[in-house]
């Protein structure tokens, strides 16, 4: 029925303009035998070319009904010719659609929406690809696809409550132990462990894919860590921006309903309940879907934590912070299992948490999902669904899964193995190390000798393998551009991501709406190997919101529920799980719902995010310092005081101090030129731990681990300002230097960005605790830099030439107010109030000194106060007279002391004070804040 009525629309034989229009831009529909999403309707032989010398019929000029309403509400540039429009080939102006293309483009650039593959820290981010027409699904599709897939979590979560509780699937010859206890991410630490708040599963994904009788099959399920709500969110921004007014008149379901439907189960099953405090568990920045981890803990207001972060003390999960331990109730892991809990399970994980496991199984923190999950995943169970849901719930199954075979089992091994050509060949316990696991295999892509030599691994080891039906995917129209530079619509396979969540009730709700995975003609891409995604449009309904046709099936699944669970008791069965959410449990004496909700407002900085917030300021300050460093060296070498020996002997000493030259370089008053050389080559050193550009990239690599804190213009500015200075030294293993010239403006625009980052980093970032410490990094920076290099010019003598006195200013970048405050007079003591005692110059080491001071009493309320002792290590000289620093009458201009004096110059004292200063505050808040040290009670019972 469905089949017929998407073919319907070709017993029009005059569609509207717009429709040709179209019609004219597709170069090419689906391939034969595949289902054509934008015609909805099937391709038949000879139908895929449009454009080609082909005396075949052509297919009906048509568009489902959801593109004929999408194609309504564009207003195209120009119309084809009068009389084009009844042409196959007629052409309409393409402007339009490329300028949404671009803007597309920008807008994810400018989000900074990535995806990498495994991320180096030496490579680009690479940007997340993105086409530009949605997925459209209309009532009837989204109606089979929504009741299917409540229906099968419904399932889902009986075989996983059986597989951890009484197991009676197994023993009654329902499922096989191989596909259960033989499974790899099987968890026999979690037996007979019933789940907190009474679910197991509070997220899962499904994979569809339209076969060639219009309607949906599953493909694969996704229960341990399931990606894509993130990124989804985003496509919808992106697109439903470029396509306003089609989006509202199609019209399409909201997706913030679902997200706060998740949320809000987790914490209402959580052991805190309404008040819990819920984080995020990441891999870390390399991950190649982080961008999504900080995006959803930013959108969804969790705290994004890595594993070490987290500690278990006394069978309760703390989340290790500035303030302190803090509770953790809900952990939304993105974390495959096997690395949650480096005690029991992968002893080399450095993501997971020890004592994670017996926190959970002490009910004291709520897993999403609950470990143990992964088992589900396996292709080899879509084949003993179908019978598992005429057992468990009396149903038949409403969205068919792809035929699969496990070849672990005699008779498919014997019925399949001879169709080996007709099936895709896949792991049965795929992403494992501990079983044989490999890349999914097209069998008609084998040669003969190929299949055979499959079919021999196959009964080599058959629990290892399942088999299953090839099915042509439907083809989704995109907007790409062809050999010759043209663009068009060509038609690309699909596969639809969708999720199902668990409510506060219990229950289940899918998402309307899902991601869409583009690949190639061929085949299907991974968005590892270079897919694409698109946006997915679920037609509202006409009778109402499909949120509360969720909630009756969420109450008819509540019945049918209460229904089995009366039915297991009165069976033997020994254990069952528990049915309501789990009672909140006094965990500490913080751990009312008053307290957490106090924690709430006051955000939480974690000792990784302080101590990559702290290296940031760090980093971003040396940054700014070295490249002024560099280009001051670079002025005075090629201006007429490039023999001056003090200034020489000044740029030598600050540029080996630093390191960026390579020991061993001739100073620059012996070779100038070859000293200049090598400081324009050592700013892209990549195995120079100091140089300007590894400086540059720190930034990036702090700032990345603490990505959910920052603006999407923050992070922007970064890639641009690492891209631009990069840019020169490219991907080339041997390169050539720039010249002189182009080193100076590159340097030159660099610092501007890095004047554009420091105003990000002051005014657009919560000045909470972790900010204050991101401010007080860079000033100790400011401070160590700035105080020795006045030292280093005060030795050299520089204050007696006017040359050096100059020199001095711009590395200080006080010029200016120099001039406008003192004009000429250049003494040592005005040198001394600008650059040392004045309160109202940022690089005034008295105001750098009285800022770092005044951000550390700040912090007094944590540590014990600690903070508050450091304060009092930092010099004071505001209130200093500049002639106590240089005493005119005792020293010269050189600061070298008048006879009979013999003392040294007052300064020098300050100056090492300061730079000790620096160093002991740092140390300090290192041992403070970044390691917790103190006496640990672990408990992590077996």
């Amino acid at each position: 029925m469905h089949l017929m009525n998407e073919f319907s629309h070709a017993n029009h034989p005059a569609l509207p303009a717009h429709a040709n229009q179209w019609l004219g831009l597709q170069q090419e529909c689906a391939p034969a035998g595949h289902w054509d999403e934008m015609r909805g309707a099937l391709t038949v032989a000879g139908d895929s070319s449009l454009n080609g010398p082909d005396e075949t019929p052509k297919p009906p000029a048509t568009l489902s009904s959801a593109w004929l309403s999408f194609a309504a509400q564009q207003d195209m540039a120009t119309l084809p010719p009068k009389g084009a429009a009844d042409g196959p080939h007629a052409v309409a102006d393409t402007h339009d659609l490329n300028t949404r293309m671009l803007n597309l483009q920008r807008q994810v650039r400018d989000n900074g929406i990535t995806y990498n593959v495994y991320a180096a820290a030496d490579q680009p981010q690479r940007p997340w690809s993105l086409d530009l027409f949605p997925l459209m699904l209309d009532q009837a599709d989204w109606q089979q696809i929504e009741s299917g897939v409540l229906q099968r979590m419904q399932l889902l979560e009986r075989i996983m409550a059986d597989a951890y509780g009484p197991q009676q699937l197994v023993l009654k010859g329902q499922l096989p132990a191989a596909l259960v206890q033989g499974h790899p991410a099987y968890l026999p630490a979690m037996q007979g462990v019933p789940p907190v708040g009474g679910r197991y599963l509070s997220l899962a994904a499904f994979d569809l894919a339209r076969g060639a009788d219009g309607c949906w099959w599953l493909l694969s399920q996704r229960t341990q860590a399931p990606s894509g709500l993130g990124y989804l969110l985003e496509n919808r921004q992106i697109v439903s921006r470029l396509f306003p007014r089609a989006f509202e008149a199609f019209p399409v379901q909201r997706l913030a309903e679902t997200y706060r439907t998740l949320i809000d189960g987790i914490k209402a099953r959580s052991p805190a309940g309404a008040g819990a405090h819920i984080a995020l568990l990441t891999p870390g920045p390399y991950n190649e879907t982080y961008f999504e981890h900080a995006y959803l803990a930013r959108y969804l207001g969790l705290s994004l934590v890595q594993g070490n972060d987290l500690t278990v003390r006394d069978e309760k999960l703390y989340l290790k912070t500035l303030q302190g331990l803090q509770p953790v109730h809900g952990l939304l892991k993105r974390v495959d299992d096997d690395w949650l809990d480096p005690l029991e399970l992968r002893a080399d994980s450095t993501l997971g948490v020890p004592g994670l496991l017996q926190a959970v199984r002490s009910g004291h923190v709520l897993v999403a999902n609950t470990p143990g999950s992964g088992f589900l995943e396996s292709n080899a169970l879509l084949g003993f669904m179908p019978a598992l849901a005429r057992d468990l719930l009396g149903q038949a199954l409403q969205l068919p899964a792809i035929p699969s075979w496990w070849c672990g089992e005699a008779a498919a091994l014997q019925d399949v193995l001879p169709r080996i050509q007709g099936c895709v060949i896949k792991p049965t316990y795929p992403y494992n190390t501990d079983r044989q696991s490999f890349e999914p295999v097209l069998g008609h892509s084998l040669s003969r000798q190929a299949q055979n030599e499959w079919a021999g691994r196959i009964l080599r080891d058959p629990d290892a393998h399942t088999l299953q039906s090839w099915l042509p995917l439907s083809h989704q129209p995109t907007w790409q551009t062809d050999a010759q530079g043209q663009a068009c619509i060509q038609s690309r396979p699909v596969v639809l991501r969708v999720f199902a969540v668990t409510d506060a009730q219990g229950g289940w709700q899918v998402l309307p709406g899902g991601l869409a995975r583009l690949g190639t003609r061929e085949g299907i891409a991974s968005m590892q190997r270079g897919g694409s995604s698109a946006d997915v449009w679920v037609q509202k309904a006409s009778s109402g919101p499909t949120q509360s046709q969720s909630q009756s099936q969420s109450q008819s699944q509540s019945q049918s529920q209460s229904q089995s669970q009366s039915q297991s008791q009165s069976s033997p069965m020994p254990w069952r799980p528990a049915p309501a959410p789990v009672a909140p449990r006094d965990l500490s004496a913080m751990d009312t719902q008053a307290d957490v909700s106090a924690l709430q407002r006051q955000r939480l900085v974690t000792s990784r995010a302080a101590e990559n917030l702290f290296w940031m300021g760090r980093y971003t300050e040396r940054t700014e310092n070295t490249l002024r460093l560099v280009r001051l060296s670079l002025e005075i070498l090629g201006s007429e005081n490039q023999n001056l020996p003090c200034l020489l002997n000044f740029i030598t000493r600050m540029a080996t101090r630093h390191g960026l030259v390579r020991a061993g370089v001739p100073a620059a008053t012996q070779a100038h030129r070859v000293f200049e050389r090598s400081l324009i080559a050592g700013l892209w050193d990549r195995e120079l731990a100091t140089s300007v550009g590894f400086n540059l990239r720190s930034v990036r690599l702090a700032a990345a681990a603490v990505r959910e804190r920052l603006s999407p213009e923050h992070w922007r500015l970064l890639e641009q300002a690492e891209t631009r200075f990069f840019k020169p030294v490219g991907t080339e293993v041997s390169w050539v230097a720039p010249d002189t010239v182009a080193t100076q403006s590159l340097l030159a625009d660099t610092s501007q960005m890095l004047a554009a980052l420091t105003g990000a980093q002051t005014d657009r970032m919560s000045r909470d605790d972790g900010w204050r410490l991101l401010s007080i990094g860079r000033h100790i920076e400011r401070l160590t830099f700035l105080s020795h290099a006045l030292s280093e010019a005060v030795h050299l003598g520089l204050m007696a030439e006017q040359a050096g006195f100059d020199a001095v200013l711009d590395l200080f970048d006080s010029t200016i107010s120099f001039h406008a405050q003192y004009q000429q007079s250049r003494t040592p003591q005005a040198l001394m109030d600008l650059l040392v005692t004045h309160s109202d110059n940022p690089r005034s080491l008295g105001w750098v000194a009285h800022t770092l001071r005044s951000r550390l009493l700040r912090m007094g309320n944590l540590a014990d106060g600690a903070t508050l002792a450091l304060a009092q290590q930092v010099p004071q000289m505001i209130d200093l007279p500049p002639e106590s620093l240089w005493p005119p009458e005792t020293h010269d201009r050189a600061g070298r002391p008048r006879p009979p004096c013999t003392l040294a110059l007052p300064l020098d004292a300050v100056l090492a004070h300061c730079q000790t200063a620096a160093h002991e505050v740092s140390d300090q808040l290192c041992a403070l804040f970044f390691t917790h040290s103190g006496q640990a009670r672990y408990s992590v019972g077996a």
